[in-house]
C-alpha cells in the first residue's frame, strides 16, 4: 500500500494548486481524480471551455456589427461555423488540461484515476479500471460541486440542459430559455444570443446578479436588453416540459399571474451544489452540514483533525480562485505556517460584455450594517480609451468610509473589467484610502483612468473629466 502526507480528492483548481503547494513544501502528496482528465469543472466544462466560447462568439458579434465603423469591409456573408467553434473550445480546454497534467508530473505528484472514498480517517479507496487503497497522514477533500437544479424540473440533458450540456450543443438554439438571472445563466445566454439565437432570462429575484452592487445589475441589465435579451424578473417558475423539440416554462409572475415561455432549449441556472457524492465521508467521520457542504473551522479543517476541505465543497462563494487560495492556505498550513485568506477581498466576475467585476462590501450591504461611507463613480463613456476602443457602456463606482477614507468596495462594468478588478484588491489588501488611489498616476489613454476618477469622484467630488 503506498503511503503519503497528503492526498487530495478532486483535481479542480483548489485541488490542484493544493498539490503543487504540499508538494512545493516537501511533502511526497497523490492527487485522486475520477475523470479521465485534471482540472475539475472549472478547465473542463465551465470557467474556460465558456470563456472560449464567449470569445469567439465576441469576435463573430463584432464582426456583424462593429467591424464596418472601423472601416474594416468584409465582401460576401459572415457565416459561422458552429462545429468548428465547439472544436477550438475543446482544443483550448484540452491544452489546459495537459498544462495542469505537465504541472503534476513536474512537481512529482502521484495520480490516481478514479472515484476516492473514504474507508476510514486515514485511508482512501480508489475506483477506476482497477480498485486499490492508499494511505495518507493528512487528506484535502476537493471534490467541487454540480449543476444545481429545481426539485420538479427534469433534466434530459438533451432539451432541459445545465451548463455542462450547453458548452456541446451540436446546433444554435432558435430561442434558449434560461432560469436564473447569475453569473452562468447571462454569460452562457449572451453567447447564443450573438450567434443568433433569441434569449429569455427569467429570474426569481427582482434584479440580475443579485448578490452584486445595484448599480452594477442596472447598468448590465440595460446593456443586455440593447443586446436584445429579454428578461422577466420576479418570476417563479413551477412547472418545465418538454414535448418533442419544445420546451415550455411555466411561471407566476409579481401578480401571482401564471406566465409561460415557449423554446426550443431550456437551460436550468440556478446555482450549484456541493458534491460529496460517493466519498463516503461518514466512513471517516466527517461531518456534513444540511445544505451538503462539509463542514470545516477557520482553519478549514474539518472535525476529524487530519482532514481538511477546500473550495465549493464548503462555505463562501463558489469560484475557482477561491478554491486556489484555500488550496495554498491549508497547504501551509499542514507545513506548520501561518498563511492567511481575507475572504472580503475575493473578486466577483461576470465575463459577459461589457464584463463586471466587483470587491468588498456592496452599497447595500454597508447601508444594512450601518457604516457611513461616500461613494464616486466615473462613466466608461468619458473615457477616451472607451471611445477610441467604441467599448462606452460601464462604469466604475468606489465606496470609501466616510470618516477614514479607507477603499471599503470597488465596483465596475465595462471593457476589460475581469482585470482592472485587481487594481481594487490590491488597493484594498494594503488598506488603501479613496485618495491614495487618487494619487496614483494611471496611464493614458487606459480603461484603468475610470478607477482613478471613481476615487477623485469618491474624495470631495473632484473628478477631472467629467
Amino acid at each position: 500500500m503506498s503511503t503519503y502526507d497528503v492526498a487530495i480528492i478532486g483535481s479542480g483548481p483548489g485541488g490542484y494548486v493544493a498539490a503543487i503547494r504540499c508538494a512545493q513544501l516537501g511533502m511526497k502528496t497523490a492527487i485522486i481524480e475520477k475523470y479521465n482528465t485534471l482540472g475539475g469543472t472549472c478547465l473542463n466544462v465551465g470557467c474556460i471551455p465558456s470563456k472560449a466560447l464567449l470569445d469567439s462568439s465576441h469576435h463573430y458579434d463584432d464582426a456583424m456589427k462593429h467591424f464596418s465603423d472601423h472601416g474594416i469591409e468584409i465582401p460576401g456573408d459572415i457565416k459561422i461555423n458552429f462545429e468548428k467553434m465547439i472544436a477550438r473550445k475543446k482544443k483550448v480546454v484540452d491544452q489546459t488540461c495537459d498544462g495542469v497534467q505537465f504541472l503534476m508530473k513536474k512537481n512529482e505528484i502521484d495520480v490516481f484515476t478514479g472515484m476516492g472514498s473514504f474507508v476510514d480517517a486515514t485511508h482512501i479507496k480508489i475506483d477506476g479500471e482497477t480498485s486499490q487503497t492508499i494511505e495518507a497522514k493528512h487528506t484535502i477533500i476537493a471534490t467541487g460541486s454540480k449543476p444545481a437544479t429545481l426539485p420538479f424540473i427534469t433534466l434530459d440533458k438533451e432539451r432541459v440542459i445545465t451548463s455542462t450540456e450547453a458548452l456541446v450543443l451540436k446546433e444554435i438554439p432558435k430561442h434558449m430559455i434560461v432560469i436564473g438571472g447569475g453569473v452562468i445563466g447571462l454569460e452562457l445566454g449572451q453567447v447564443y444570443k450573438r450567434l443568433g439565437a433569441a434569449v429569455t432570462v427569467i429570474e426569481y429575484a427582482d434584479r440580475i446578479t443579485p448578490a452584486m452592487d445595484k448599480v452594477l445589475s442596472k447598468e448590465l441589465m440595460k446593456v443586455l436588453k440593447k443586446q436584445k435579451i429579454k428578461f422577466n424578473l420576479s418570476h417563479a417558475v413551477n412547472k418545465v416540459e418538454r414535448n418533442g423539440d419544445t420546451v415550455t416554462v411555466t411561471a407566476k409572475n409579481k401578480k401571482g399571474e401564471e406566465v409561460t415561455f415557449e423554446g426550443d432549449y431550456c437551460l436550468v441556472s440556478v446555482g450549484r451544489r456541493p458534491y460529496t457524492d460517493k466519498l463516503n465521508a461518514t466512513a471517516a467521520g466527517v461531518k456534513i452540514n444540511g445544505r451538503g457542504q462539509v463542514e470545516v473551522n477557520e482553519h478549514l479543517q474539518t472535525n476529524v483533525s487530519n482532514i481538511y476541505a477546500i473550495g465549493d465543497v464548503v462555505r463562501g462563494t463558489m469560484l475557482a480562485h477561491k478554491a486556489e487560495e484555500e488550496g495554498t492556505f491549508v497547504a501551509e498550513t499542514i507545513a506548520g505556517q501561518k498563511p492567511h485568506i481575507n475572504y472580503n477581498l475575493i473578486p466577483n466576475v461576470v465575463y459577459t460584455w461589457p464584463e463586471v467585476a466587483s470587491v468588498g462590501k456592496t452599497e447595500e450591504e454597508l447601508k444594512e450594517a450601518g457604516v457611513e461611507y461616500k461613494a464616486g463613480s466615473f462613466p466608461m463613456r468619458a473615457l477616451g480609451r472607451s471611445r477610441a476602443s467604441g467599448d462606452i457602456d460601464g462604469l466604475v463606482k468606489i465606496l470609501a468610509d466616510k470618516t477614514t477614507d479607507e477603499v471599503l468596495g470597488v465596483h465596475m462594468i465595462g471593457a476589460r473589467a475581469a482585470d482592472l478588478i485587481a487594481e481594487g484588491v490590491t488597493a484594498m489588501e494594503f488598506r488603501a484610502s479613496a485618495e491614495d488611489i487618487a494619487r496614483m498616476s494611471h496611464a493614458h489613454p487606459t480603461y484603468s483612468e475610470a478607477v482613478k476618477e471613481a476615487a477623485l469622484a469618491a474624495t470631495d467630488d473632484r473628478a477631472l473629466h467629467m
